[in-house]
């Protein structure tokens, strides 16, 4: 990084576990496959951090709660995120900060350690993904969506889930700290064994946020979060390979993330600027 300030989206649950981090480490996994740009993955959910177990870690050796110490004291560095940070060995553009294993430590996370971790981490990676589940309740959190340009919220089609807990959350709760339902995009999680309820225009109308796309659950990727092996899966499996593909595009197009290989091509009207200017192009 230059020094510049990377830009970060957030996602969000309205529900504990219907698949919000599947969601999140999915799109990161596409961004950091499409770009070739450093790409990092925070799990800032303080109460069921569950992605080291997707992908095979079952005792990280760096976790959230272990940096509490330098966020304590504002001493956090882009190289010392850098080194905490796991990498996928599947996608090595891809690097992943563990989150806090001591729940009972969550109401302790202040708002000043959660803003300067995000600040770092903006200046570390190209694009920051940052997961905190689905709970409000805590300064990862509130935090996050403020400071974020992208803010995903991931539901169901389920109407106690994108009615009742969305619009508490999002109708009630985030318009307290200046965000509105409509700076929401949503991602809607599919289950394999419900078919029909309301689709995407339906639940985008009633929260009142903008469609960014949908992840269906199958049998398949539920085997893949059981043993620890959904990096690979993404990697190579045809189902795998697919998913969060177009809402990673979306996200790329929005934050001017170019795909690898891209190649810039100048008009002709540019080059005779530039002729006309010397060469330069300012």
């Amino acid at each position: 990084m230059n020094g510049t300030a990377s830009s970060l989206a957030v996602f969000i649950g309205t529900t504990p576990n219907i698949g919000t981090t599947s969601a999140a480490f999915a799109t990161a996994y596409r961004l950091a496959e499409a770009t070739g740009q450093s790409i990092g993955y925070l799990c800032m959910n303080l109460k069921s951090a569950k992605i080291h177990r997707y992908i095979g870690i079952d005792e990280p050796v760096v976790t959230l709660d272990k940096l509490r110490p330098e966020l304590r004291s504002y001493t956090l560095t882009p190289d010392k995120l850098r080194r905490a940070a796991y990498c996928i060995p599947e996608q090595p553009n891809l690097q992943v900060l563990f989150g806090n294993l001591m729940r009972d430590q969550a109401e302790y996370f202040n708002p000043e350690e959660a803003e300067h971790l995000l600040a770092i981490a903006e200046q570390t990676f190209s694009f920051v993904v940052v997961d905190v589940g689905a709970y409000w309740d805590n300064a990862a959190t509130i935090c996050s969506i403020r400071r974020a340009s992208t803010r995903v919220l991931v539901t169901t089609p389920a109407l106690s889930h994108f009615q009742e807990d969305g619009r508490r959350w999002i109708g009630q709760v985030s318009p307290l700290f200046d965000i509105a339902p409509r700076q929401y995009d949503t991602v809607v999680i599919k289950k394999p064994w419900r078919n029909g309820g309301y689709e995407m225009k339906h639940i985008c109308k009633e929260l009142g946020t903008n469609a960014l796309g949908q992840l269906r659950l199958t049998e398949p990727l539920f085997h893949q979060l059981d043993n620890g092996s959904y990096a690979a899966w993404l990697k190579e499996d045809m189902e795998g390979k697919q998913l969060m593909k177009e809402p990673a595009k979306a996200l790329m197009q929005r934050h001017g993330l170019r795909a690898m290989g891209t190649v810039i091509t100048v008009q002709p009207w540019y080059r005779k600027l530039l002729t006309h200017r010397n060469g330069t192009s300012s």
